[in-house]
């Protein structure tokens, strides 16, 4: 495992239920939440149907990146369900059923059984699509499931998941506090913004490059909306959210200088907590 401060962490979704609209992604809101906690920040995320040629040469694109990579959805055992495959596909090599899987597919072959000895059989055609959602690419390792034993896998730093909020929560914990304490809050990143009343995005952009050349390490961001009229006072109003990210020890100073930049033009400002 690569050992920097500043890793590079994406999130690829993998279902047409989330394209189609069927169904809302919730793992970005929870693993973005669960990343700030602990000081780290999400690069990157992509939405991917359930096509396997685009589902392969995404994969062969994040392995060859040296990224961190959480993926969600396809790991089942149903003929719409291509993760699996196309990970091994993707790396060159053959999918094995891993024996640490089986074993935890076969507990809980057994505690469904409720006491049947035909359906307890892990070794029965009933349960063979089960055993299948432990074949993972040669290589892997698992990844615990606390919900219903049957594990997710990990392999070139990639971590495969399902597609159920309720397994792949626990699951992106169990990642980062497990195999990644040592990134955290290594790196004091920070994020502070105002909102400027009717700012104009083409008058503010200069100040923002100067800001960004003068801070390298400092990203400027500007969020303009029209106004909302659900909203009360200048939240109603056209205005723009306006901020800097970046070192804690840096966000105050080149914060202050853009608010004074701003307020320069005439627009008034005003804190987010107003």
């Amino acid at each position: 495992m690569t050992q920097q401060k500043n890793r590079t962490m994406g999130l690829i979704v993998i279902g047409d239920e989330i394209l189609s609209g069927r169904r809302s992604d919730k793992h970005m809101p929870y693993l973005l939440e669960l990343l700030k906690e602990r000081g780290l920040h999400l690069s990157w995320a992509e939405y991917i149907a359930d096509d396997p040629e685009r589902i392969i040469s995404t994969f062969k694109r994040t392995f060859a990146s040296g990224d961190i990579v959480f993926i969600t959805g396809g790991i089942g055992s149903t003929p719409d369900d291509h993760t699996r495959q196309c990970a091994a596909k993707a790396l060159g090599v053959e999918l094995a059923l891993h024996p640490q899987a089986k074993e935890l597919i076969g507990q809980r072959i057994v505690e469904m059984a409720e006491g049947d000895p035909v359906k307890a059989d892990v070794n029965s055609p009933l349960n063979a699509p089960r055993l299948r959602m432990g074949e993972f690419p040669v290589g892997a390792s698992i990844i615990p499931n606390t919900y219903n034993k049957i594990p997710g896998f990990h392999i070139q730093e990639h971590y495969f998941m399902p597609g159920f909020p309720v397994m792949a929560g626990p699951m992106m914990i169990w990642i980062l506090d497990t195999i990644y304490p040592h990134l955290f809050h290594q790196f004091d990143f920070i994020e502070k913004s105002f909102i400027a009343a009717g700012a104009m995005e083409a008058t503010i952009t200069p100040l923002m490059e100067e800001i960004e050349k003068k801070y390298p390490e400092i990203k400027v961001f500007s969020l303009p909306s029209v106004g909302d009229p659900t909203k009360e006072g200048i939240l109603s109003q056209r205005h723009m959210e306006l901020g800097v990210k970046g070192p804690a020890s840096q966000v105050d100073v080149a914060l202050k200088e853009l608010r004074v930049g701003v307020e320069a033009f005439n627009t008034t400002t005003y804190d987010l907590t107003k």
